[in-house]
């Protein structure tokens, strides 16, 4: 069974402690002891009084005190250290969690939205740890009484002990229709929540944009009434589990009225004795007890099947790369890049990349241009390997890239996006994210060469400054400048612009872009690139179409070959902007000055 499955799995990740885990284990087996020791106990002194050796009451007495005072010892053990071993492991598999999805292809997160893996992560654990603290308190505990309880029970007297085992019959039954009926309904409401948190995420996100075009109420409504579905799914679910319940606790009763009325008819025959149905009854009433919690156990656990099943299913996701533990560090790179018959594709039938073959040597300046979808930044991203090729290979100083540790190759190369990519920290953290252990100094540095201590010390609390979320605290310019001086705290030997200018307007790409011009001196430098500046300048120019290098040189060759770029040239994509040309001219005279 599914439900069975998932819990298995619960409790395997409780293996990187499982020597606390076997003592809590049995500790629990005491317990259990415990649950069916003082009922039979209860049994033998209601005899010895009723009979002729009154004497034995004390001694029954005395082994129900000692019984009694072992399972508080027991349960401190469990009450001590089953919390703090649920707690450790809580954190260790978000941390688990995280460091997973984080290292998960882009394709992965491109499907799943943000706001769907937190609730993934955020409920899957809390789920967990709810899980883990209840088998220790009262699951194991309670499994561990049944097993013993039944064929004490059948040891003592079948007869009685049938209606019992009836009892436990009618639980397994209802709960595995009411799990049968339900489990698609709630499946739904999983669904509908993981949307919620979608929904809220992207209004999060995006809140200027709703404000701006006055969508509060609107996404408000698109709420309330995902929030209605949510409802709709849920109550059928909800009301089936009730019935539940209330068969449960008929079964309960119907059984100890059947117990006191079988009890009462073998007591007169001679066949048991009033200690023994006293013994049967606090069986019953112990087993009852147990067996609600256990209903409640399996209630609980139905209800949060789903949540588990998309917290694993996340941990399941396989990395499309695979680093060795024991491969070698890159060592440190000169530069030259070598792209041998690299082919790849997302999906296999549909390659984004085919036989691109190029070098450049250490120091040089590659720019690569080509229409929208050509594959420009996927061709750039094998080479810090967010994916590795499906054929060829990549080599960095002629070692394949695929035979050292990722680590390694991402320590020596640079990336300056389109989008920054700022995080909710500081600004002084942001550049860090370069170099963690950068002095002020050097922060310092790297932000005047990149032209933005300028406007960092401005600000009233300077580099200790909060960026917003995504840096929208921040103009376009701003968030581009911290990226690039982000890259040049790194001093990677390899840098990778993609597009990044693209998206700011010319006055202030002008004035960033004596920054790039220092970020890329001494560099093995590759540039997606859409303005003139850049591209007459590199030392050889990469034209893709469809995945594939058409064209390959530098500019006025280019030009004169009369192929693609100087098409793409004619239609205005490499253009140089005279308003941009003119500002860096005029800010270029002031420095000097």
């Amino acid at each position: 069974m599914e439900i069975l499955r998932i819990y298995y799995r619960v409790i395997a990740l409780l293996a990187p402690e499982k020597w606390l885990a076997t003592l809590l284990a049995l500790a629990n087996l005491a317990l259990a002891g415990v649950f069916f020791l003082e009922p039979w106990l209860f049994g033998r002194v209601v005899d010895a009084l009723a009979g002729t050796k009154p004497g034995h009451v004390w001694t029954f007495i005395g082994w129900w005190a000692g019984v009694g005072f072992a399972g508080v010892a027991a349960s401190v053990l469990v009450s001590l250290y089953a919390d703090r071993l649920a707690h450790r492991r809580r954190l260790a598999v978000i941390a688990q969690f995280f460091e997973h999805a984080v290292g998960l292809p882009l394709a992965f997160h491109g499907r799943h939205h943000t706001g769907r893996l937190l609730r993934i992560m955020h409920g899957g654990s809390s789920n967990l740890f709810g899980l883990w603290l209840g088998f220790f308190r009262e699951h194991l505990a309670t499994l561990l009484a049944i097993f013993v309880m039944v064929p004490l029970a059948l040891s003592m007297n079948w007869k009685l002990a049938v209606l019992m085992i009836l009892l436990l019959i009618s639980f397994g039954v209802f709960n595995a229709i009411a799990m049968r009926r339900t489990h698609a309904a709630q499946g739904e409401v999983e669904q509908l929540h993981h949307a919620i948190s979608e929904r809220v995420g992207d209004v999060f996100g995006n809140v200027m944009v709703v404000q701006s075009f006055s969508r509060i109420s609107a996404e408000v409504a698109q709420i309330k009434g995902m929030v209605r579905k949510v409802l709709t799914a849920q109550y059928p679910v909800l009301r089936g589990w009730a019935w539940l319940s209330v068969a449960n606790r008929a079964a309960s009763t119907l059984t100890i009225v059947a117990i006191f009325a079988l009890g009462t008819s073998l007591n007169v025959k001679g066949e048991v004795t009033v200690g023994a149905i006293v013994t049967f009854v606090g069986f019953s009433m112990q087993l009852i007890g147990r067996m609600e919690q256990f209903a409640g156990f399996i209630s609980g656990l139905f209800f949060q099947t789903h949540s588990l099943k998309d917290f694993f299913a996340v941990l399941d996701t396989p990395a499309v790369l695979s680093d060795d533990p024991a491969a070698p560090d890159l060592p440190p790179a000169k530069g030259e890049v070598v792209f041998d018959d690299v082919s790849f594709g997302y999906d296999a039938s549909h390659p984004a990349l085919r036989h691109l073959s190029f070098r450049v040597p250490a120091g040089g300046t590659a720019a690569i241009v080509g229409p929208t979808g050509a594959g420009k930044t996927t061709a750039l991203s094998l080479l810090y390997r967010a994916y590795d090729p499906s054929a060829g290979r990549i080599t960095i100083d002629g070692v394949d890239i695929r035979n050292v540790s990722i680590h390694s190759l991402r320590e020596q190369i640079a990336v300056v996006f389109q989008d920054p990519g700022l995080f909710y920290r500081s600004i002084a953290d942001n550049l860090r994210i370069g170099k963690p252990d950068a002095s002020d100094a050097e922060l310092e540095a790297a932000a005047q060469a990149a032209e933005a201590h300028g406007f960092i010390v401005v600000k009233p609390e300077g580099y200790s400054t909060l960026v917003a979320e995504r840096g929208r605290s921040l103009s376009g310019g701003e968030r581009q400048r911290l990226s690039i001086a982000r890259a040049m705290l790194k001093n990677a030997p390899i840098l990778i612009l993609d597009e990044a200018t693209s998206a700011l307007d010319n006055a202030t790409e002008a004035r960033i872009q004596r920054a790039l011009n220092k970020l890329t001196e001494n560099r093995t430098t590759f540039v997606i690139a859409h303005r003139l500046s850049t591209v007459r300048n590199a030392d050889v120019i990469l034209v893709l179409k469809d995945g594939e290098l058409v064209e390959q040189g530098r500019y006025d060759e280019l030009v004169a070959l009369g192929g693609l770029f100087a098409e793409l040239d004619g239609q205005g994509r490499f253009v140089a902007d005279a308003e941009a040309a003119q500002e860096t001219a005029d800010e270029g005279a002031r420095t000097q000055a």
